[in-house]
């Protein structure tokens, strides 16, 4: 039997076609739009990820016996607010994840309602990109659209809806809202009145590979697909990622070096560190996850590469870089402010230790080192919870250099598993969909079968003892500069 994943991205929707081995048949792209119409404001038309979505289903299934579809499952961007009317048109074009224009309403959440309250409610704090700041702004700045309002529904769930006929979330996903009572599963009733809605303006929640429905006839048809084929819930992107990598169960670790860097762990146990340093999230395998988002990773060694030393031969500017461990540089990586664990927009990076003596080398070695230590400020919140990690996963664009792999390990001192194929949400979304469709017993079964690791990169323990003389030298530097941003 065949499953799809469909990884509903911010630039484009990704379609994988996988047999029950786990052997990938196809991969599709299909871009759409991004809107900017005000500055700090993205949007997209729901519309154009529906309609790419089946383009691309269409293409993805050419030329196989399509009688052998069993199920199709979600990866999505999280935190974007998708509204439907009573006739089930969309109201306005989506806000999403990245949209920034909720600074007024996440102020009030965290400090008229209080981050003690969020927490107990939630298990999280307000960030701008989450949906609650999303739905109280609508409220205030476009009341006659907000009357109108009969669904709530994040990205993947309107392809869900779309498809099946079902108004479905998964747990994953919609922890992200700051609506869900994460550690009971369920929408939390103190939010909902804080934000004005009701419940039956949100869909119902399922578990990530739950079957929410099956395909509509008319769907079916156009698809040249049974009108049996299952709709699975799916999960938000980082937890589908997590799926695809096999970081399912408890204590797994998955690091992602992309555009923003995040260190996922999954637990069986619900945890909430006494910060808010790091999202607590369910998980798409049944249980919890906590994680570390920061928000420039692979971004940092872009921008200091091509913006600052003109070239995009990255490989040849790291083949220098001898000395591990040495460096009298240090980087802080917050181009973009930063999220965990410092919660701060206005933080900046910085260059910091350099001399005469000081080479492009040293610096590019600063850039790698420091987002490295970035993610390792979120690896300690989760040890001071108690949470032993050994080894972790690693994918995303920046994981293709062997010397940010050692570096990643050394600093952390953890083992660096590679995995043979890393094709994120979209093999997370197609592995849930046979989950949901019975092909395996459960997500742990098939994460652990399907996630072939092939390489692991292990930590020196005389460079281990240099990193962790520099990372307690890092650490000082952001609490010192803090009143400077």
């Amino acid at each position: 039997m065949y499953y799809i994943g469909v990884d509903l991205g911010t630039s484009a929707v990704k379609l994988l076609l996988m047999e029950e081995s786990g052997k990938i048949c196809n991969i599709v792209s299909k871009e759409y739009p991004l809107f900017f119409p005000h500055p700090g404001w993205s949007e997209q038309n729901p519309e154009d990820w529906f309609a790419q979505s089946m383009e691309g289903i269409k293409e993805l299934t050419e030329g196989i016996d399509k009688s052998q579809v069993a199920g199709i499952g979600f990866g999505g961007q999280m935190h974007g607010l998708v509204t439907l009317d009573q006739d089930d048109n969309v109201i306005r074009p989506a806000i999403l994840w990245n949209d920034g224009r909720t600074g007024e309403e996440t102020d009030y959440l965290n400090n008229v309602i209080g981050k003690d309250k969020l927490s107990q409610y939630t298990a999280n704090i307000a960030f701008a990109g989450f949906t609650a700041p999303k739905i109280l702004w609508m409220q205030k700045h476009e009341p006659e659209n907000f009357k109108k309002v009969v669904k709530i529904m994040l990205p993947k769930d309107y392809l869900a809806y779309r498809l099946s006929g079902s108004f479905c979330t998964d747990v994953s996903d919609a922890s992200g809202m700051l609506l869900l009572d994460v550690k009971n599963r369920c929408w939390s009733k103190k939010m909902l009145e804080i934000c004005g809605i009701s419940e039956e303006q949100l869909p119902k929640v399922y578990e990530s590979w739950e079957v929410v429905g099956t395909l509509k006839s008319e769907i079916a048809e156009e698809l040249g697909f049974s009108k049996d084929v299952k709709v699975v819930a799916g999960a938000g992107d980082n937890a589908a990622a997590a799926v695809g990598t096999g970081t399912v169960g408890d204590g797994q670790c998955n690091i992602s070096l992309g555009t923003s860097g995040t260190i996922f762990i999954s637990s069986h146990e619900f945890g909430v560190d006494e910060n808010n340093a790091l999202h607590s999230f369910d998980h798409a395998d049944g249980y919890y996850h906590l994680m570390g988002c920061m928000l420039s990773a692979a971004s940092c060694n872009k921008w200091w590469a091509e913006d600052i030393l003109d070239t995009k031969d990255f490989a040849k500017e790291q083949e220098p870089i001898q000395k591990l461990g040495e460096n009298h540089v240090f980087y802080l990586p917050y181009l973009m402010g930063e999220r965990s664990p410092h919660n701060n927009p206005d933080a900046r990076a910085v260059f910091f230790g350099m001399s005469m003596d000081t080479t492009r080398a040293d610096m590019t070695q600063a850039v790698l080192e420091g987002v490295a230590f970035g993610l390792r400020d979120s690896l300690e919140v989760a040890r001071s919870l108690g949470i032993k990690i050994e080894r972790t996963k690693i994918c995303g664009g920046g994981a293709k250099s062997p010397l940010w792999k050692k570096i990643i390990a050394n600093v952390m001192n953890l083992k660096v598993d590679v995995l043979e194929n890393e094709e994120g949400p979209a093999m997370g979304g197609a592995m849930l969909a046979a989950v949901g469709c019975g092909a395996y017993p459960d997500v742990e079964t098939i994460g652990k079968k399907l996630a072939n690791v092939v390489d692991t990169v292990e930590p020196d323990p005389e460079l281990v003892a240099k990193y962790e003389e520099k990372y307690q030298q890092f650490r000082k530097l952001y609490p010192t500069m803090k009143p400077l941003f």
